[in-house]
């Protein structure tokens, strides 16, 4: 037979000696060089657990101690042993008290006068396994939340068939103007304008055919207060408590928006303004060339003359005219 070859510190709690030997056969039978640490009363448990400078893995306790026993002792040892697997040895037939003993937190159970070699070990690497997956999951638990209380942007959780809201983060509280109490009281429909309603109903569908993909997209949102703003939403399925959720993450761009429209606004206002540089001058430009080349070029009586003096003159006013219209624009333009 093949010997688990990994250390392991295991505490026996044990005060009949018969039943610590026959412990001890067991753990070696299947561990190559376990080390055991045996105490016989939770006083010195007590002793060992609080000043151990190696860590134990697990412990193996007899319900019955000289100075403790039962009920009182399992609750004790449990607060000892927040971060150790507690594995119960013990004579007596109890399933009332053993199946309270595993809902506070014991690892395992067992019976001694059913104990073999190969269940010891079993529930022992069961336990240690067990204590190991529970703290991954209260670790990723822990990061999960503090990403989505922390988050600077507003966050939920919502339940995919109900549209209930199971989570909200406090930045979308202060957001949106509800308390946590509101939002957990409303569904997805109640922060969405009633008109847009048909529209939020077809991306409801198509997000539940496709409950488990990321997806994204911008929509209206309606604040506790009435205003309505342009959201960007970003959301993913999650397991939320046994329930089939999505976890959203919003970005109000309404500012973003009025600016870029405000920038078209203006854009267009400036394309007029090129237009008329471009287009509108140039008329009375050309007439003002024209009119010089005729004075150049021909020999004109001074009724002619005087003629072309009269359009150069009305030429140079539509010229200032269209100038000071050009200027009155651009200056229109910048205050906006």
């Amino acid at each position: 037979m093949i010997k688990d070859k990994k250390p392991y510190n295991i505490l026996v709690v044990e005060d009949n000696p018969g039943d610590f030997l026959l412990i001890s056969d067991y753990l070696e039978e299947q561990i190559s060089n376990p080390t055991i640490i045996h105490t016989v009363n939770y006083k010195e448990t007590k002793k060992i657990l609080e000043n151990s400078e190696s860590s134990i893995d697990v412990v193996l306790l007899d319900l019955s101690l000289p100075d403790k026993s039962g009920e009182l002792l399992v609750e004790d040892m449990l607060l000892l042993c927040s971060q150790i697997p507690v594995i119960i040895l013990t004579g007596y037939t109890d399933i009332d008290f053993s199946i309270n003993s595993i809902s506070k937190g014991i690892g395992d159970y067992l019976l001694k006068d059913e104990l073999n070699a190969d269940a010891l070990y079993k529930s022992i690497i069961y336990c240690i396994e067990r204590l190991k997956k529970n703290n991954e999951l209260t670790e990723s638990e822990k990061r999960y939340s503090e990403l989505f209380h922390l988050s600077p942007l507003p966050m939920w959780v919502y339940d995919i068939d109900s549209l209930e809201f199971l989570d909200v983060n406090e930045a979308a509280q202060r957001h949106y103007g509800f308390t946590e109490e509101e939002f957990l009281s409303m569904t997805l429909r109640d922060i969405r304008p009633q008109e847009d309603l048909p529209y939020f109903h077809a991306q409801l569908d198509l997000a539940r055919k496709h409950a488990h993909e990321y997806m994204s997209g911008v929509f209206r949102h309606i604040k506790k207060n009435g205003e309505i703003i342009n959201v960007d939403i970003q959301s993913n399925f999650i397991s939320y408590k046994g329930r089939n959720a999505r976890v959203i993450l919003v970005n109000d761009i309404t500012q973003r928006l009025e600016y870029i429209s405000a920038i078209e606004t203006k854009n267009k206002e400036l394309q007029h303004i090129a237009w008329l540089q471009s287009h509108v001058i140039r008329a009375p430009v050309a007439k003002i060339m024209g009119i010089v080349h005729l004075l150049q070029q021909l020999n004109l009586s001074e009724e002619e003359k005087d003629g072309l003096f009269i359009d150069l003159v009305s030429c140079a006013k539509e010229l200032d005219t269209v100038i000071h219209d050009i200027a009155n624009k651009t200056h229109a333009a910048r205050l906006k």
